[in-house]
């Protein structure tokens, strides 16, 4: 029996509303065809369990989209199904995405219920003017009321933040992350807003309404976050994520050290290993294509081998991320396909990574400067 990880994402694609700065695949919330996407997700999920034989999930993570606004039905349908096809290791975690408007905190013991064991709401902000700059539904007493609410009916509860906003202070963002610290979740998120391509936010960049704070402003905003946090006892155990110790999110270390998971869901990504190889999938990404493909037998998902390189670069782009690093054995592909020693040196020698013949890691200066490392590293 493969005693790794192995872990199910699951997207569920509808939100009541697009945020300005989202790339994801989402879609404007319409009414759902809960028999259909029953045996959309039942099928897709017995797809992925005949292709990893013998395995337990250590994770089940609902993400989107807005899970939360699902019926109820269909999460029940999706827990219910893994554990019929896979079965779950001791206590695992299973989160699930909310927003913190007060009709999806009505819905938090239901899900509860359901089986879901850790919520993480989509907070971005604890100040109004914030929050109607990045196109939230909520208030800024709705997000928190809503982690008081969650933190009665949940075991575990962890939330967002958004900095790097136009005109945020440093000061700004040292006074809301002390804020958010007094709710006393195990598990905080904080992330710089991104411009991304074919967002709403990227034209209003692109026509002048607005611009982003420059980088040295935002690397402070970083560094605060560390000091912040780290003296709270929610040290960062990853770039954008902070938690007691314990308190780690199970699932997405599962992406950060390369272990094996599972997509379901329109546009869903997984990775697998299968004899030694590793496989990346995807599912179809319209929920259309999806629904009408499961109805039919038709394929929804495809599979593509990875080269060694590129198992590697995506190894490295994940495990860097860690406080902790990557563990690599001597002879592994990566130190040849990192261009040998030379490259390495160059970046230890610059304060940007360290390696004990072991384990490979960013330092506080490499994780700030991530893209820079692992474009040196694979060009």
């Amino acid at each position: 029996m493969n005693e790794t990880p192995l872990g199910v994402y699951v997207h569920w694609p509808y939100c009541a509303r697009i945020c300005p700065y989202c790339d994801f695949n989402v879609y404007k919330n319409q009414a759902v065809d809960v028999a259909a996407w029953k045996n959309a997700f039942s099928r897709d999920l017995e797809h992925w369990a005949e292709r990893t034989p013998g395995r337990k999930l250590s994770s089940l993570y609902f993400g989107g989209g807005t899970p939360s606004l699902a019926p109820l039905e269909i999460i029940e349908h999706i827990i219910q199904t893994c554990e019929r096809l896979w079965g779950f290791e001791p206590e695992p975690e299973i989160t699930l995405e909310a927003n913190p408007t007060d009709a999806e905190q009505s819905r938090f013991h239901d899900l509860a219920r359901a089986g879901v064991n850790r919520l993480s709401l989509g907070v971005q902000s604890l100040r109004d003017d914030a929050l109607k700059f990045l196109g939230r539904d909520h208030s800024a007493d709705e997000a928190r009321s809503a982690i008081a609410a969650a933190q009665e009916a949940f075991a575990r509860v962890t939330f967002d933040l958004i900095y790097g906003r136009p005109e945020q202070t440093l000061d700004d963002w040292r006074t809301e992350l002390v804020k958010a610290l007094d709710f006393g979740t195990d598990h905080l998120s904080l992330y710089q807003l991104t411009i991304e391509p074919g967002t709403a936010f990227a034209l209003a960049v692109d026509k002048g309404r607005w611009a982003p704070p420059d980088d040295d402003i935002c690397a402070d905003m970083f560094d605060a976050a560390q000091e912040i946090t780290a003296a709270a006892n929610l040290p960062a155990y990853e770039i954008s994520n902070h938690a007691k110790p314990g308190g780690e999110s199970r699932h997405n270390i599962i992406y950060w050290r390369y272990a094996d998971y599972i997509g379901v869901g329109p546009g869903a990504h997984g990775r697998l290993t299968r004899d030694g190889k590793r496989i990346a999938t995807e599912t179809l990404p319209k929920p259309q294509d999806y629904l009408a493909a499961a109805a039919s037998g038709a394929p929804i998902s495809i599979e593509t081998p990875l080269t060694e390189t590129e198992a590697t670069v995506e190894r490295l782009s994940m495990g860097l991320r860690l406080t902790g690093g990557m563990a690599f054995a001597a002879d592994d592909a990566f130190f040849k396909d990192a261009g040998g020693d030379d490259n390495l040196n160059r970046m230890i020698s610059d304060d940007l990574l360290e390696w004990d013949g072991h384990t490979l890691k960013a330092t506080p200066q490499g994780r700030r400067l991530l893209n820079r490392v692992l474009y040196e590293l694979f060009g």
